[in-house]
């Protein structure tokens, strides 16, 4: 983990992505006082679809329009 001030995140912004790959993490700091912390984006992971979402979610008995005429009546 490497600690920058605002200033130096500013002038290090071209070397931001081989910092974070060595460092890891990178504090932001203002006044000496810690103010945000920058990861790196972990996008290696492969989002599901969503028919992969879809087919892993449980049948309701009964279909949604039904679900919302009886919400619609009990209004």
């Amino acid at each position: 983990m490497k600690s920058l001030s605002i200033r130096e995140v500013r002038s290090e912004i071209p070397r931001l992505e081989e910092i974070l790959a060595v460092e890891g993490e990178l504090v932001v700091a203002r006044s000496g006082q810690p103010i945000a912390r920058v990861l790196p984006v972990r996008s290696k992971a492969k989002r599901p679809s969503h028919a992969a979402l879809r087919a892993r979610m449980k049948r309701l008995r009964e279909g949604s329009e039904t679900l919302v005429r009886q919400d619609r009546k009990e209004r």
